[in-house]
């Protein structure tokens, strides 16, 4: 879809009743600021803006967050100034605009540390304003979707770069639409003989399976309706790159259990419990792939009951049932707030960020800790955005570890003074020493004396965590001080 400024201005009228001058405003001044520049599809530069303001109004974005979407390379590629931008619009938009805007390679000795930085401005900037990166990823997506009038060598650089940064930055921030379209894109133009391959044959089984499926989703809807479920069915088959990756771990084509699904988006919790165990009824499930994400959220707050079931012709079939309210935070995460909050969105995404999201806390404290540039982005790749395993307190909060973990860092991740007095750790009801590697899924209990002098030097060989060292370090070093 070309998209023109009327589509975005009745895109926003669909949703909120304010002035729309504002935006026109905008559309002008960025019009006017890139009128001679083209991209490297040999459109109007003014496409791309455009675009992401677009993509931003069907998330029901605010108005300065879509404003600032349509300027947000004005300052980066014109004579265009963060004053100016204050001057004609507001100081969110300036703050939102010098958010997604690349440093300048004058302040910097190599291109390693130019990227390097702006990286790191951006993930930090989740504690300034979560919008930021949403605006960057959404620029990221449109960016991708064009991918193909690069070079082979850029085509290579940016995919690459999309499945180590921003792919994880959106699963973070629960946006798996998102996601999910970038490392598809990614995938694409990294290994594209192997994309084709699965793409094939993915599009095999949805010929074989259609009927299979249509015939299981009508007999379904019919057994809901008549226990007083109103329910919307949906199929969905795995995507690409998710295929990948579990023939990456000895799976086979055929073996993948959740390869073929139907989505079953319900009004409420009692419903979703009600709708498993009629399910149930109709199929054999398989104990193995069941999971309660509502009883126990996904630490990116996904929310969804999953279960594989033996459906008919021998075939595995996972069912995903949510509420509506679990669908949207499903497919958008923290952009899903625009929709409940409206104008109080952004408030309600920082709090939720703050409170509930492990990884910002992580993000924070490598920032605080780490100071060379290549170093933190180094360590947000190996520390966050690499495989992870969870694991549980005793009271079945899970936390979330990088692969590799021990039981210090457990500790140190649950709280500082945790770390600082654990005198011992129960794993899966049996004592372990502070070197055991944890496993997912384990159940974890840290033993506390506040009067216990630890932790020890040799604890900084056990921590794999940046943060779990920083704070050994530093308890040390306090206890050198007092004791001289």
């Amino acid at each position: 879809m070309n998209v023109t400024y009327n589509n975005l201005e009745k895109k926003v009228l669909s949703y909120t009743p304010l002035d729309i001058r504002k935006l026109r405003k905008a559309y002008q001044y960025a019009s006017s600021y890139h009128k001679n520049q083209l991209r490297a599809s040999g459109e109007s530069y003014i496409i791309h803006p455009l675009n992401i303001a677009y993509i931003l109004a069907c998330m029901n974005a605010d108005m300065d967050t879509i404003i600032a979407g349509l300027l947000h390379d004005v300052v980066e590629d014109t004579d265009s100034t963060l004053d100016d931008i204050e001057k004609r619009f507001n100081k969110t938009i300036r703050e939102l605009v010098d958010g997604v805007t690349k440093m300048t390679k004058l302040d910097f000795s190599s291109q390693k540390e130019l990227t390097a930085s702006n990286l790191r401005k951006l993930i930090v900037s989740l504690a300034r304003d979560p919008r930021i990166i949403i605006i960057k990823l959404v620029d990221r997506l449109h960016n991708m979707r064009t991918l193909e009038y690069k070079s082979l060598k850029k085509q290579q650089e940016k995919a690459l770069e999309t499945l180590e940064i921003y792919v994880p930055l959106a699963y973070y921030i629960g946006a798996s639409k998102i996601k999910d379209e970038l490392e598809n894109i990614a995938f694409k133009y990294l290994k594209p003989s192997i994309y084709g391959d699965i793409n094939k044959q993915r599009e095999e089984l949805k010929d074989e399976t259609k009927d299979i499926l249509e015939n299981v989703k009508k007999d379904l809807n019919n057994l809901l309706k008549k226990n007083g479920i109103k329910a919307d069915l949906e199929i969905r088959y795995k995507d690409n790159y998710s295929i990948y990756k579990k023939l990456l771990t000895n799976n086979k084509f055929e073996t993948i259990h959740d390869m073929i699904g139907i989505k079953v988006i319900v009004k409420n919790v009692k419903d979703c419990y009600l709708s498993l165990m009629l399910i149930h009824e109709m199929f054999t499930p398989i104990n193995n792939y069941f999971k309660d994400y509502i009883a126990k959220p996904k630490t990116n707050m996904y929310k969804s009951i999953h279960t594989t079931v033996f459906g008919p012709d021998n075939r595995l079939i996972q069912f995903q049932i949510r509420t509506q309210e679990m669908e949207k935070i499903a497919i958008y995460g923290l952009t899903s707030y625009w929709f409940k909050y409206k104008n109080n969105a952004r408030i309600n995404m920082q709090k939720d960020l703050e409170n509930n999201f492990q990884f910002f806390k992580s993000i924070k404290e490598l920032d605080s800790t780490i100071l060379d540039n290549i170093e933190f982005v180094s360590l947000i790749k190996k520390e966050l955005f690499s495989s992870n395993i969870y694991v549980y307190t005793t009271t079945g909060e899970v936390i979330e570890l990088p692969n590799g973990s021990t039981v210090v860092d457990f500790a140190y991740k649950i709280h500082t003074d945790i770390g600082n007095s654990m005198v011992a750790a129960i794993v899966n009801n049996e004592a372990v020493s502070f070197d055991y590697v944890l496993e997912n899924q384990d159940r974890v209990r840290i033993v506390t004396d506040s009067k216990a002098y630890v932790p020890k030097e040799e604890w900084l060989n056990y921590a794999k965590t940046t943060t779990a060292k920083s704070k050994i370090r530093e308890f040390i070093k306090e206890n050198e001080e007092e004791n001289k």
